[in-house]
């Protein structure tokens, strides 16, 4: 992966983030604090202020500088998950340019490890996992440059698949029941964030996992 696909692809991520505050806030406020879209674009403009440095360093390095970022300025509890997510990818990648399909499926791993012991959750709690383990599962089986479609397909049944779910962490558990009916923030922005990898990954003839 060039510098330049790392730039670009960290700013489609970033505007994709920012340019669905509004609906993350929606649906923050139906089982939350009301303040997820808020947070999560307070935190991807501040990684767009920084996008040229950013865009200098090897993918490994930048996600995980990207991840520092979020931490110190998401605030809350979506700033150390989502910046331990992007940190544990960005560590196990490292500083060379070449991704390959086992060392990025190491770092998802990894990050799932870090987010379920800081969380204390796991899968079917209506939560950010209940995106990504999913989508990680179709990352292992999927290799190549047909990876993207499913990728993206999976992100988006796997949010979908909270609606009904019943919260048993987080803000949305004090609603008991009454948070059924309504998808995670999390998984949302999470399946948004896949989502916008796939599409800049997909149409880049040379960020092709080997």
């Amino acid at each position: 992966m060039e510098n330049k696909t790392t730039k670009e692809l960290i700013e489609c991520i970033a505007q994709t983030v920012i340019s669905a505050a509004s609906e993350l806030t929606d649906l923050d406020q139906a089982i939350g604090d009301g303040d997820h879209g808020i947070n999560m674009e307070r935190g991807f403009r501040a990684v767009l202020a920084k996008i040229d440095s950013l865009g200098e360093l090897a993918p490994g390095r930048a996600f995980a500088d990207l991840g520092k970022t979020l931490i110190m300025t998401i605030g809350g509890a979506s700033g150390p998950l989502y910046g331990k997510l992007f940190m544990s990818i960005g560590e196990a990648l490292g500083d060379d340019p070449q991704i390959t399909h086992e060392r990025l499926l190491a770092g998802c791993d990894r990050a799932v490890a870090v987010l379920k012991a800081l969380g204390k959750s796991d899968v079917g709690q209506k939560t950010m996992l209940d995106v990504l383990v999913p989508v990680i599962e179709t990352l292992r089986v999927s290799k190549g440059g047909d990876v993207y479609g499913p990728l993206r397909a999976a992100a988006r049944s796997a949010a979908e698949a909270t609606i009904p779910m019943l919260a048993t962490r987080g803000r949305a558990s004090f609603l008991g029941e009454r948070s059924k009916g309504h998808m995670d923030p999390g998984a949302r922005s999470s399946e948004l964030i896949i989502g916008a990898a796939c599409r800049y990954l997909e149409a880049a003839p040379a960020a092709v996992l080997s």
